[in-house]
């Protein structure tokens, strides 16, 4: 879907790129092989889009998912998922209840086939590093949360990621409300000991690990925070679907 973007062109929104897809113009090479007077655009939609077909080329063929996260409107990264899903990293992180710098407590990282948890005091400053191997990132109002938090925690660590945030995206296919109410009305369970846990229970988790070295409340703790990394794939797949199926994409 990322190379059959064109909304990145100023002047051109979704009713000229839909035009474009109708008359069999499906990706930027399409559209470069075409000759200019069979794109239905008007001459000043031509000239926006015409000269930044080359770069956005090349710089898809570098794999320079930077370039597109500054490219695109935040609201569109979703756009890239098909392309970068080798490099996607289903991310939330829980905190203390405070919110400074050193407040986040576990940081946890699902790739599609494994999860990696970060736990404060033990690995979280590895995750600085291995922020580094991510192209997306797939969070559930990241935008507002976690982001802001991980770039107080690591200020030297560059979040130039592409980003989906499937709070807002989700919220424009009609389904309010939070992770888990959500998770509820698509039919994703969880495992009974995680059901009806909130982040107010990870803060308290995390309080009975640290006063009262309670083992059980740090095991619950990490694999509440799995559960909702694994399930952000699950929401993905269903956002994706029905995002790409509103454009009227014919691919």
């Amino acid at each position: 879907m990322l190379t059959a973007t064109f909304i990145a062109a100023q002047g051109i929104g979704p009713v000229a790129e839909r035009r474009l897809w109708e008359a069999g113009i499906l990706s930027w090479e399409d559209a470069l092989r075409a000759s200019p007077s069979d794109l239905p655009l008007n001459s000043v939609q031509r000239d926006a889009l015409l000269p930044h077909l080359p770069e956005w080329i090349a710089r898809f063929g570098v794999d320079d998912y930077a370039y597109f996260a500054r490219l695109l409107p935040a609201s569109e990264h979703w756009r890239a998922v098909p392309h970068y899903m080798d490099r996607v990293g289903f991310l939330d992180i829980e905190t203390n209840g405070g919110f400074g710098s050193d407040s986040i407590t576990v940081i946890g990282v699902y790739d599609g086939d494994e999860s990696r948890i970060y736990v404060k005091y033990r690995d979280l400053e590895e995750f600085a590093d291995d922020a580094a191997n991510y192209a997306l990132w797939v969070t559930f109002f990241g935008t507002g949360f976690d982001v802001p938090f991980l770039r107080r925690r690591f200020p030297e660590t560059t979040f130039d990621q592409l980003h989906v945030d499937l709070c807002p995206l989700l919220r424009r296919l009609g389904f309010k409300g939070g992770l888990k109410r959500i998770e509820r009305q698509l039919g994703i369970a969880r495992d009974d000991a995680l059901d009806g846990l909130s982040g107010y229970d990870a803060v308290r988790l995390w309080r009975e690990w640290r006063q009262k070295k309670s083992q059980a409340a740090l095991d619950l703790l990490l694999e509440y925070n799995r559960a909702d990394i694994e399930n952000l794939s699950l929401l993905l797949a269903f956002a994706y679907g029905r995002l790409k199926a509103s454009t009227g994409f014919p691919g």
